[in-house]
C-alpha cells in the first residue's frame, strides 16, 4: 500500500493494535470505538474554542506519584516466565564468553608446552562449542527480551488509553496535546526499554559476578575474592555515580523534550495560521531555543556516563593486576600450575563485559522511572480523589433506550469552575437540534458533557434511566458518538479510520459512506483506494477532506445519538449547508437523534430546533416543528432552559 504525503508518524496512533482490535467482534469494536473516540475527543477538543481564562489544573503541579515505576511495569503485564527466559539466555551468553576466555587461555599455554595433540582435543572442541553457544544464545536472548518489551509496551498503551477513556475527561484535557503525545509515545518506549536495557542486564550481571568469582575461586580462593571485589566496585560505583548525576540532568532533558514535542506539534498543525498571523518565525525561533536546551541537557547526561565508563576500566585493570600478582605468588609457591595462572588472569576480563553496561542500565532505570511517573500521572489525572464516585455502571448487553436529556447539567474542566450551568435539554430519536454561539461560550464543553466524556458537577445527562457518565465504554459507544471539531485522523488506512467508529465495517460500506459525504472523487484518486495509508493529524488531508472523513466516521457509528462539533468547518457556505442537510437527513432516516454545532445559523435550517448558547443562557432561536420523516420512536421536545451560566471554555492547547 502507498502512503500519501507527510512524514511517517511515530506516535501511539501509529500502533497497529488500534485497527486490529476494531476488527475482532462487534462488542469488541464498540469498546475500541469508545476508547479511541473518548480519548481522542477529550485530548483534541482543546483547540475547538478559544480559551477565555485558564480553567484546567497544571499537570506539573499534580501530586507526586508513589512508586511510579512499579505501577507502570505492572500495567505492562510483564510475564515472569518470559523475563526469566531472557535472563537465562543472557547469562548463558556471558557465561559462554567467560568460559571461552578461560578455555582459550588454558589451550594457548598448554599448547606451548608441546603435549600430545590428543590431550588438547577436548579444549579445542570446548572453544568451538563456547563460541557457537555465545552467538546462538545472544540471538535467542535478544528475541526473547524484545518480545517481552514490545508486548509490554503494547499492553501499557492499551491500558493507558482505556483509563483515559474511562476517566472524567477533564484529566487528560489538563495536559497540552504535545505533552500527551510525548507521554503515550516516547515515555512508554522508555518504560519498555527498562526491560532490555535495565532489568535484564542487571540480572545477568548479578549472575555473572557470582559465577565468575566462584570459577576463579575454584583455582585460587583469594583471587576469587579479589575478582568479586573489583566486580562489585564497578557494579555498584558506576551505576551509583550515573544515577546521582542523571537525577537532575534527565529531569531537565525530559522537560526540554516535552517542550520540543509540544512546539513541533503546534507548528505542524497550525503552520498556516502562524504564517498568516506573522508568528511563524517566532515559533521557529522558540523551537530552535528549545532544541538547544534539549541538546545541552543531553550532553549533561553523557558526562556521568563517561565517568562510569572510566570506573569500569579502572576496575578491570585493578582486577588484572591483583589476579596476576596473587596467581604468580601461588605459582611460585607451587600451589597452582602455569596453565592455571593463565586461566585465573584472563578469565575475569570477560566477566567485566557483563558489568560494563550497568552504568547505562542505571541511567535507563532513572529515565524509565521519570517516564513512568509522567505516564501514571496522566493515567491518574481523570481519577482524582475529588471525583464523585459513580452510583452504578450500566452492564446490560445493549445501550439504554430513551431520549437524551440534560437536567440542570453543570459541567466544566475543573471542579468548582463550571463552564455551562443548569442546562435543560431534550433530544429524542429522529430529532435534530442545532446549537449556535460565539467562540468560547462553552459549546464544545456542553457536547462533551452530553456525550458522557466528562463528569457533571451538578445535574446530569441521561438516556432513559441511565446516566451517560456511568455507562460502560461499550454501552456509551452504542449510545452517543461525539465527533469533535479537531478529532484525530489516525496514521492508518482510510478504512481503519472509519472502523474507529464501527469495527465490523466492510469495504463496500466504507466506500458508500465516503461517496455520501462527498469524498468519492478524492477516494478514487488515492493510489490504493480505501486501503491507502494516511498520516496522522492533518498532514495528508486538506481541511475540507478531513472534516468530511470525520463526518463519514459519524455516519457509520452505531450510536443512537450523534453530536457534531462544527461539521461545516473549512467548507464554503453552500457546501456547508448541503452537507449539514445531508447529515440531518441521514440521521432522521436511521431514527437517530443528532445535535449540530455551528457558528452560522443558516446552515442549521433543516434542524427541528435551534438554540443559542451565549451570555450565560441557553435560549431558543427557533422553536420545533414536526420532522419531515419522523422515526418510529421519535418524540418532539420543546424544552428550553433559562438561568445563569458562566462563560468560558475548557483549557486550550498551548503549543
Amino acid at each position: 500500500m502507498s502512503r500519501r504525503t507527510g512524514a511517517p508518524d511515530r506516535g501511539p496512533e501509529a500502533h497497529p493494535t488500534a485497527g486490529a482490535a476494531a476488527k475482532s467482534t462487534p462488542k469488541a469494536a464498540a469498546s475500541t470505538s469508545s476508547t479511541a473516540i473518548s480519548a481522542t475527543a477529550t485530548s483534541t477538543a482543546a483547540a475547538a474554542e478559544p480559551r477565555t481564562a485558564p480553567t484546567g489544573p497544571d499537570p506539573n503541579t499534580l501530586p507526586a506519584v508513589r512508586r511510579p515505576l512499579r505501577r507502570a511495569v505492572a500495567l505492562t503485564g510483564l510475564k515472569t516466565g518470559q523475563l526469566l527466559a531472557a535472563v537465562f539466555f543472557g547469562a548463558l551468553t556471558q557465561a559462554a564468553s567467560v568460559a571461552l576466555a578461560g578455555t582459550s587461555a588454558w589451550l594457548i599455554v598448554r599448547a606451548s608446552q608441546m603435549p600430545p595433540v590428543l590431550s588438547l582435543q577436548v579444549a579445542v572442541v570446548g572453544v568451538r562449542a563456547f563460541g557457537i553457544t555465545r552467538g546462538v544464545s545472544r540471538y535467542i536472548e535478544r528475541l526473547t527480551a524484545h518480545r517481552v518489551a514490545l508486548n509490554g509496551m503494547t499492553n501499557l498503551r492499551v491500558r493507558l488509553y482505556e483509563r483515559m477513556a474511562a476517566g472524567t475527561g477533564a484529566g487528560a484535557a489538563a495536559f497540552k496535546r504535545g505533552d500527551v503525545l510525548a507521554r503515550v509515545g516516547a515515555d512508554i518506549d522508555d518504560v519498555g526499554d527498562l526491560v532490555v536495557r535495565g532489568i535484564i542486564p542487571a540480572a545477568v550481571a548479578a549472575v555473572l559476578m557470582i559465577g565468575s568469582a566462584a570459577a576463579v575461586a575454584a583455582f585460587l580462593p583469594v583471587a576469587g575474592l579479589a575478582v568479586f571485589a573489583c566486580l562489585a566496585l564497578v557494579a555498584v560505583g558506576g551505576p551509583a555515580a550515573t544515577f546521582r548525576a542523571a537525577r537532575l540532568s534527565e529531569s531537565m532533558a525530559s522537560a526540554a523534550r516535552a517542550d520540543v514535542s509540544a512546539s513541533c506539534l503546534g507548528i505542524i498543525e497550525n503552520a498556516s495560521e502562524l504564517r498568516v498571523g506573522g508568528q511563524f518565525g517566532r515559533a521557529m525561533s522558540d523551537l530552535k531555543a528549545q532544541e538547544k536546551r534539549l541538546a545541552t541537557a543531553t550532553d549533561a547526561v553523557a558526562k556521568p556516563s563517561a565517568l562510569a565508563a572510566s570506573l569500569t576500566e579502572i576496575g578491570t585493570g585493578l582486577a588484572l593486576i591483583l589476579t596476576l600478582v596473587l596467581s604468580a605468588a601461588a605459582w611460585h609457591a607451587g600451589a597452582i600450575t602455569a596453565t592455571e595462572v593463565a586461566v585465573i588472569v584472563l578469565m575475569p576480563l570477560a566477566a567485566f563485559e557483563s558489568v560494563a553496561g550497568l552504568p547505562a542500565a542505571a541511567a535507563q532505570v532513572y529515565k524509565s522511572r521519570a517516564a513512568a511517573a509522567r505516564i501514571v500521572a496522566l493515567s491518574d489525572a481523570g481519577h482524582s480523589p475529588t471525583s464523585r464516585p459513580s452510583a452504578k455502571r450500566w452492564r446490560n448487553d445493549h445501550a439504554p433506550e430513551g431520549a437524551l436529556e440534560a437536567k440542570g447539567l453543570t459541567a466544566g474542566w475543573q471542579e468548582g469552575r463550571p463552564v455551562v450551568s443548569g442546562i435543560d435539554l431534550r433530544l429524542a430519536p429522529g430529532e435534530a437540534i442545532g446549537l449556535v454561539g460565539p467562540s468560547g461560550s462553552g459549546k464544545t464543553t456542553l457536547l462533551t458533557a452530553l456525550a458522557g466524556l466528562i463528569e457533571p458537577q451538578a445535574g446530569g445527562a441521561t438516556v432513559g434511566d441511565a446516566a451517560l457518565f456511568d455507562l460502560t465504554s461499550e454501552a456509551r459507544a452504542e449510545t452517543v458518538a461525539f465527533i469533535a471539531e479537531d478529532a484525530h485522523i489516525f496514521a492508518t488506512t482510510v478504512l481503519e479510520n472509519l472502523r474507529v467508529a464501527k469495527g465490523p465495517l466492510t469495504r463496500q460500506e466504507g466506500v458508500a459512506v465516503l461517496e455520501r459525504v462527498g469524498l468519492g472523487a478524492w477516494l478514487r484518486a488515492l493510489p490504493d483506494g480505501i486501503d491507502t495509508l494516511l498520516d496522522s493529524g492533518a498532514a495528508s488531508l486538506s481541511g475540507g477532506e478531513r472534516r468530511r472523513l470525520l463526518l463519514a466516521r459519524a455516519l457509520v457509528s452505531p450510536a443512537q445519538y450523534v453530536l457534531l462539533d462544527e461539521p461545516a468547518e473549512h467548507l464554503d457556505a453552500a457546501a456547508g449547508r448541503a452537507l449539514t442537510a445531508e447529515l440531518i437527513a441521514a440521521a432522521r432516516a436511521a431514527g437517530r437523534g443528532i445535535m449540530v454545532v455551528s457558528h452560522q445559523e443558516d446552515t442549521l435550517a433543516p434542524a427541528d430546533r435551534v438554540y443559542r448558547l451565549a451570555d450565560g443562557a441557553l435560549g431558543m432561536v427557533r422553536p420545533g416543528h414536526p420532522p419531515t420523516k419522523p422515526a418510529p420512536n421519535a418524540r418532539q421536545s420543546g424544552d428550553q432552559r433559562s438561568g445563569d451560566q458562566r462563560s468560558g471554555d475548557r483549557p486550550a492547547d498551548r503549543p
